[in-house]
């Protein structure tokens, strides 16, 4: 083959793949046909009540699990729970696409915005301190709360909270229950949760009957995590408020005892 034709043919290969590499990616310019065509949308979550638990058959249930079911028949794909065993690399697992959504009673905070495209807030939350029932009265400000030891879940919005009050007594845990689980053995003297999980969790009634949810530190909404520009999102946002609309999520709302965002 003389050296005209081989650049013709090499030309030829060039222009196929340069082709075919531009339908793979118009392909993948759209998250929610991503989604649609493997009929699947993969939640990544943690087991945290009232969000995600499971219940006595091991299915996974909870306001957030019972919320993306409704979004997903919506979208006429399946759910899959994928749990993530480190929070802190949610990110990662979304960017790589082991999962599609971050959906957990996640804070929408800055960092949240910087590495996904979060939907609009759906719940209310706060940041609360979590210690042993008969000495949390003891603590009313958060000047009072120096030199205690704090656990708190790694890369979460509580440890934010400490941070922000300069507070570097503290573990990070895998998740917010092993950070209450701390509290209850006396490892720690307190742990920072969201008040979501404190109500369902301390208590008369709950398993930690000995502990009790104390001072505030912050007010936050939830949002749920698609990939930076997905176009998920706006289409989550949409069907949210249909469902606020017609009852639905207001009714989820009120059997886990949670407080819809405005």
């Amino acid at each position: 083959m003389n050296m005209k034709k081989l650049f013709a043919a090499v030309l030829a290969v060039l222009m196929m793949v340069s082709i075919f590499a531009g339908c793979g990616a118009s392909s993948g310019d759209s998250d929610m046909a991503y989604v649609q065509e493997k009929g699947t949308l993969v939640v990544g979550i943690t087991d945290y009540a009232p969000m995600d638990y499971k219940d006595e058959n091991g299915e996974w249930t909870g306001f957030d699990a019972e919320f993306a079911r409704l979004v997903a028949e919506k979208l006429d794909v399946d759910v899959e729970f994928f749990v993530l065993a480190d929070w802190g690399k949610k990110f990662y697992e979304l960017e790589t696409k082991n999962i599609d959504c971050v959906w957990n009673g996640m804070t929408i905070t800055e960092e949240v915005k910087l590495n996904t495209n979060c939907s609009d807030p759906y719940v209310i939350n706060a940041q609360v301190v979590v210690m042993k029932a008969d000495v949390v009265g003891n603590y009313a400000d958060t000047a009072s709360l120096e030199g205690l030891n704090f656990a708190v879940e790694s890369g979460s919005a509580g440890e934010d909270a400490l941070k922000e009050l300069g507070i570097t007594d503290y573990i990070a845990v895998q998740d917010q229950g092993a950070a209450v689980m701390e509290v209850a053995a006396g490892t720690s003297d307190a742990c920072v949760i969201d008040i979501t999980m404190a109500n369902a969790m301390t208590g008369e009634g709950t398993s930690y009957a000995d502990l009790a949810a104390g001072i505030a530190l912050t007010s936050e909404e939830y949002g749920i995590g698609f990939r930076k520009d997905s176009d998920l999102t706006a289409e989550v946002n949409k069907i949210m408020d249909e469902l606020i609309a017609d009852g639905t999520l207001p009714a989820l709302a009120e059997k886990y005892g949670l407080t819809l965002a405005e």
